[in-house]
């Protein structure tokens, strides 16, 4: 009876319960990188830095080209994170595909390597 109950689960409930935890650790991969602020801010200055302008035309330029340079830092580094974690969101999710695949396989394995192992043991 414990052997039909633990089949119900791991195929049943325990299955499910392997989904929403793969589900979990995407979110978390997502989130552990701030991808969803990275977005948002994708053109903010790096660092928020921005000069301000000063009273002249030379003062202005100089401003508006800093603030330029600023912008342009913190884009490529927030995009080199960004694909980054599309990387390991990428690793993450062939892993949790992989193991969906080999949750039902397992019980079989065990059975099937005791069968061998008592055959040629």
């Amino acid at each position: 009876m414990l052997a039909l109950a633990f089949f119900g689960w791991w195929y049943g409930r325990g299955w499910r319960e392997l989904a929403q935890g793969m589900r979990r650790r995407l979110r978390m991969t997502a989130l552990m990188f701030s991808a969803p602020i990275l977005l948002r801010t994708l053109f903010s200055p790096w660092r928020r830095i921005v000069t301000a302008p000063g009273a002249g035309l030379d003062a202005k330029l100089r401003a508006v080209g800093d603030n330029l340079v600023s912008r342009a830092v913190g884009f490529c580094v927030r995009l080199i994170v960004l694909f980054t974690a599309g990387i390991m969101l990428v690793i993450v999710g062939a892993l949790a595909v992989a193991e969906l695949v080999a949750w039902p396989l397992l019980p079989l394995a065990a059975v099937i390597l005791l069968v061998k192992g008592i055959i040629t043991g």
